[in-house]
Parts: structure tokens; sequence; C-alpha cells
């Protein structure tokens, strides 16, 4: 019976262990939460798929130099409860695009909203809604990067 009971809490214990990483992975440790930083660019890759769909831009920045940027979202079904299609960008269209930017300053950045070129708005998911930062922009504001 004891060693039943000991099996049953070394199990336990870890799986514990071994959960902790992966709560970790839903956090925004790695983001700048108050910070929005936008961003007017180019599509060049929205890959519509688990665990995240991952918009890719060029964004010309101050200097006239083009940053190659990274942003992610939830999954599919998360983002097509939001009015998001695997059809909703494709390479070549311009957008307007809110993130929240990682800490370490790299082009990469978790997305708040995403405004199209005839102005339809595709909202990010509520989990980044409530973050402060410098408030929602409309596709005319001034770019931030």
């Amino acid at each position: 019976m004891e060693r039943k009971f000991l099996a049953i809490l070394a199990i336990g214990v870890a799986g514990s262990i071994f959960s902790l990483p992966l709560s970790a992975h839903h956090g925004y440790v790695a983001y700048d939460l108050g910070k929005n930083i936008t961003l007017k660019g180019t599509v060049t890759l929205w890959f519509w798929a688990n665990p995240h769909c991952i918009l890719q831009l060029d964004v010309t920045n101050e200097n006239g130099q083009v940053v190659h940027w990274t942003a992610e979202t939830e999954n599919p079904t998360t983002v097509t409860n939001l009015g998001w299609t695997k059809q909703s960008l494709k390479p070549g269209d311009q957008v307007t695009v809110t993130v929240l930017p990682v800490k370490n300053g790299k082009p990469i950045g978790r997305i708040k909203e995403v405004f199209l070129a005839n102005g339809q708005r595709l909202p990010g998911p509520p989990s980044v809604q409530g973050f402060p930062g410098e408030g929602f922009t409309k596709p005319g504001d001034s770019p931030k990067q």
C-alpha cells in the first residue's frame, strides 16, 4: 500500500513539474505590456495554423530601411470567432497593425489589432485588450516604428 502511495505521489510531483513550462507558454512575460507599437507595412506571410496564427510584414522605418516584423495571435478557432479568416490577409496587402512588442527590442510582437486597407478592423484576442499602452490607433495615424 505504501509503495502504491509513493508511486502516485511521484507521478503527481512529476506532472506538476512538467506542466509548469506548459502554462508559461501562454504567458506575456516576453512582451512589454505597457507599450503599443503601430506598424504600417506589407504582408509577406499569413500563416494560419495551430497553436498560433503568424503574420509577417515588411515595415519601412524612419530611416527608410525595411524591417521584417513577425506578429502572432491566437489559434484559428479563436480568431475565427473574432471575425478573421484564412483569407483575411495575403502577401502584398497593405495593413496597419498594433502590437505589444517584445522587451528585447526585436521586431516581434503580439497582435492587438489589424486594420486592412479598406478600413476593416480585425481585433486581437481579448487577452491582449486589457493591457495598457497608447490605446488603439486608426489607419491614418502616424506609425510609431
